[in-house]
């Protein structure tokens, strides 16, 4: 089934202006929606093809880790509304990714909880604690839900579907449906029989 979207005039018209605006500021692209907000563009790649939804937030961090690009997205990607993505070491996309509205991905944290570390106290201002990263990795062909939070460290695989609402705090294998805070894995793609399986 085709999905035909009947847009309206005043639709029609943001696009048009939307359009323009890619033409000019984001080559490559096919559609980038406005508002937008970019923070760090010089750290941020994108395959052909992206499209973005309204108001989304695109933060590249220079903190003094990771490469010349820190934000990597590959080709075919589609964000929906309102989705927020801060790299300050590297988050990395595949290609032909769907994304819902509303999501947050980030690899960076306001302090490290992981053990005993200096000035993670709740004593300390949150804005006043050191900023820890660890990379976020996504691959191709994966659709995420609304509402999703993927955390630092996380890699998700290739095929992978991210149920709404999810909380992603660690590493999801290939062709695998989660859901739930923190995500768990309900379904795995069964390639022999062609079909997701339940997860008993």
């Amino acid at each position: 089934m085709i999905m035909r979207n009947g847009y309206g005039l005043g639709e029609i018209f943001k696009n048009a202006i939307s359009l323009i605006y890619t033409k000019i500021f984001y080559k490559g692209a096919r559609l980038i929606r406005r508002p937008i907000y970019v923070r760090g563009k010089k750290f941020l790649r994108y395959g052909g093809g992206l499209t973005t939804g309204y108001s989304c937030r695109l933060e590249m961090f220079d903190i003094g880790v990771g490469g010349t690009k820190k934000l990597i997205i590959g080709s075919n990607c589609k964000i929906g509304d309102y989705v927020h993505i801060a790299a300050g070491e590297k988050v990395t996309i595949g290609d032909n990714c769907l994304m819902a509205s509303k999501i947050y991905i980030s690899d960076i944290n306001h302090g490290d909880y992981s053990g005993i570390v200096e000035y993670t106290s709740p004593n300390t201002p949150p804005d006043n604690r050191p900023l820890y990263t660890r990379t976020v990795s996504i691959g191709n062909n994966v659709w995420i839900g609304e509402n999703v939070c993927i955390l630092p460290g996380v890699t998700i695989g290739d095929g992978c579907i991210i149920g709404a609402n999810s909380v992603v705090n660690r590493d999801v294998r290939d062709n695998c449906m989660v859901a739930g805070s923190p995500a768990g894995i309900i379904k795995r793609y069964n390639d022999k029989a062609k079909q997701w399986t339940k997860i008993k």
